[in-house]
């Protein structure tokens, strides 16, 4: 009698494998590869841009007295150089990393690069050159201030002791009072320029429609010399809608709050300094979404996410 082998109503015998197409082993391949290469390498994606410096940043790091650079200075003579008063130049110390962004920052009216002198090593320490200025006279205005700070970039770049530190494509300004006048000045005359911050700025020009340089403006809202109603607030509502922009308006501040060491105007700066002249976007979480307001923060306007 012949058996015959009965399979299970609802059982089918295994189909034969279908050969994988080359299109689908060299995806697979690809993404084995993207997974080794992640793996091996963490700092793979960051990688993809040349001028990050120094190690991912945190609240506490950003907020810190010094950041991870150690920084020397050299002094610069007004009698050295034409067309600005001289000042001091903070760098980092370590040219390992290649060469850094530069920021050059103004007083404001009557005051000397010492009132400004502690942004210096604090900013320096995060990983860029810094030149504190003194104007040619202490009643410059601030368009004056604007021409300042431009020639003294250009010294920075091209004949200063540290000039091989520099990167000349990624520059910025800042300034105090008729300084952050001056700031908004500058921006507008050079617009190669990667980042502007007018600390309590005072100008008589209140419209900048002309500015391509992303500009943080930091007000403060005890301000009596520069109130924000009639500088800051209208410095920052007439940027131009598309630029990158921001308005840090400090809690419990006055005009000469910028003159002392203050965390949240470093904290802001740095953030600002790294995403534009690093273009670093490791910073841009302490800048988008748009900061709250805090014990420190008044209030805090931005167009995030910024484009650039």
């Amino acid at each position: 009698m012949q058996q015959h082998l009965l399979l299970p109503a609802q059982q089918h015998p295994p189909r034969p494998s279908r050969p994988r197409t080359l299109a689908g082993l060299l995806t697979a391949a690809a993404a084995t590869a993207g997974l080794l290469m992640t793996a091996l390498v963490p700092g793979a994606q960051a990688a993809a841009n040349p001028y990050e410096r120094g190690p991912a940043p945190t609240n506490a790091s950003i907020e810190a007295s010094r950041g991870s650079y150690a920084t020397s200075q050299t002094s610069v003579s007004s009698l050295a150089v034409s067309g600005f008063g001289g000042g001091t130049i903070y760098y980092p110390t370590s040219t390992a990393d290649g060469t850094f962004g530069a920021v050059v920052i103004s007083p404001g009216f009557t005051a000397y690069q010492s009132s400004i002198a502690w942004l210096g090593p604090r900013l320096a320490s995060q990983g860029f050159v810094v030149f504190t200025i003194d104007t040619n006279t202490t009643v410059d205005q601030p368009d004056s201030r604007g021409r300042q700070l431009l020639s003294a970039l250009d010294y920075l770049t091209q004949r200063s002791s540290v000039r091989t530190r520099v990167d000349a494509t990624r520059l910025g300004v800042m300034g105090h009072s008729m300084g952050g006048g001056g700031s908004l000045e500058a921006a507008k005359s050079r617009t190669s320029l990667k980042a502007a911050i007018p600390l309590t700025g005072w100008n008589t020009d209140k419209t900048w429609p002309e500015l391509r340089t992303p500009t943080l403006v930091v007000g403060a809202d005890g301000d009596t010399v520069a109130p924000v109603a009639t500088h800051s607030e209208p410095f920052y509502q007439s940027l131009p809608g598309s630029l990158d922009k921001a308005y840090l308006e400090l809690r419990g501040a006055s005009h000469f709050t910028p003159n002392s060491s203050d965390t949240t105007i470093a904290k802001y700066s740095i953030s600002w300094l790294k995403r534009f002249i690093d273009n670093d976007t490791r910073y841009e979480q302490f800048l988008c979404p748009v900061p709250r307001p805090s014990l420190t923060i008044a209030e805090y306007r931005g167009n995030c996410p910024h484009s650039s």
